[in-house]
């Protein structure tokens, strides 16, 4: 995340201009900007004409700045897009003031946060943001062939994000299927070529580290040997050049879910040394304990809280709506352990909401701790 232009102090009133640059940027900014906050930006909007004739109409796109006060925001996980909804207070020839407008954040897109007041918290955040080491490399490509349509992932930093979904004829049909294996042949062809433009639109090889194609049946190897002959086809070099990091995984284990496949050796071992890597094992490590009925693992902010004081504390892991949660004094109680923890040279992993791993945390109410030596006298139904 890029900050320009900053005029803002703790407490105090201010502005700045933010270039997002990541989608963990955006779902920082989901859980910064609050209604009664400024954002100015650039946008366009739909504008009909009326011809010279007086009847017809034409219409265009034109650009125009916004000046909303915010009412309302939302963020979709699977597109990783910011939606802010507010009120516009300037004038300008498109909007009228006073009526509702929806501008959506992208990244690599700048635009201006005013607040009337600056809490400490969303200073510490934003600086944190802005020092964060940005990976142009995304961890992984997922392609996923389920039993009627192919699933694709992207995964960077914790973020699982899903940004296709290809359905097979069959599935759109109502789950015809052609009699002949000529017929089934040429739907495979069509269903593979939709897949398969679906993965150029979406990933760019030369960015993502590697590629994994996985089935529970023969589709993986099928759609390996479809894309180097397609990619030849069509002279996509990125594809060519690239082919040695497109691998597949053996999906028997994995039953057509993406959290059992992450955790197939063929697929850890190409997130080494990564952060994506250091969640799965920790979490992995914590239902093993807890399969055991382990002292070394405890979870409740209570007991978590225990365990810290005691300097017991070798990981902890934490969902961000907890560590960044829109209730100042719960934010700043499960910020002020997250710093302490890591002030004693241990580790504490925040797992994004569009971690792929996210809803397994919450069965342990969004924090959990990994133990250097047990503690049974702590009271996991403490809160």
């Amino acid at each position: 995340m890029k900050l320009k232009e900053k005029d803002f102090a703790v407490n105090q009133m201010g502005r700045v201009t933010i270039i997002p640059e990541e989608s963990d940027d955006l779902w920082i900014l989901y859980n910064i900007i609050n209604p009664d906050d400024y954002v100015t930006t650039d946008t366009s909007r739909k504008v009909h004409h009326q011809l010279n004739d007086g009847k017809n109409t034409t219409a265009s796109r034109v650009r125009l700045s916004v000046h909303l006060k915010v009412t309302y925001r939302d963020f979709d996980k699977d597109s990783s897009t910011l939606c802010i909804q507010g009120r516009n207070l300037e004038p300008n020839g498109y909007v009228v003031v006073g009526s509702f407008h929806t501008l959506t954040l992208e990244c690599n897109k700048p635009f201006e946060l005013h607040k009337k007041v600056w809490k400490h918290d969303i200073v510490e955040a934003l600086e944190e943001r802005e020092n964060h080491e940005v990976c142009p490399d995304a961890e992984l490509t997922i392609n996923l062939f389920q039993q009627d349509h192919a699933e694709i992932y992207l995964i960077e930093k914790g973020v699982t994000a899903m940004v296709s979904k290809v359905e097979t004829s069959s599935s759109r049909t109502g789950g015809r299927k052609s009699s002949s294996s000529s017929s089934f042949s040429n739907t495979k062809n069509v269903f593979f070529r939709e897949v398969f433009a679906a993965f150029i639109k979406h990933v760019d090889l030369n960015k993502v580290k590697n590629t994994v194609i996985a089935s529970e049946d023969s589709k993986k190897d099928e759609f390996r040997r479809f894309m180097i002959s397609e990619a030849k086809r069509m002279k996509i070099i990125s594809v060519e050049e690239n082919i040695g990091r497109i691998v597949v995984a053996a999906g028997s284990g994995c039953n057509g879910d993406l959290k059992d496949l992450l955790g197939e050796s063929t697929v850890m071992n190409l997130m080494k040394d990564s952060m994506v890597r250091l969640q799965i094992r920790a979490l992995r490590k914590v239902w093993d304990m807890v399969s055991s009925d382990s002292d070394c693992a405890c979870y409740r902010l209570k007991s978590v809280e225990s365990a810290q004081e005691m300097g017991a504390i070798e990981t902890l892991l934490i969902s961000d709506e907890l560590y960044r949660s829109d209730e100042v004094a719960t934010r700043k109680r499960y910020g002020c352990l997250v710093k302490a923890v890591k002030d004693s040279g241990r580790d504490a992993l925040v797992y994004s909401s569009m971690h792929v791993l996210a809803e397994q945390l919450q069965q342990f109410t969004g924090i959990v701790a990994i133990l250097i030596f047990p503690l049974p006298v702590l009271d996991d139904d403490a809160y």
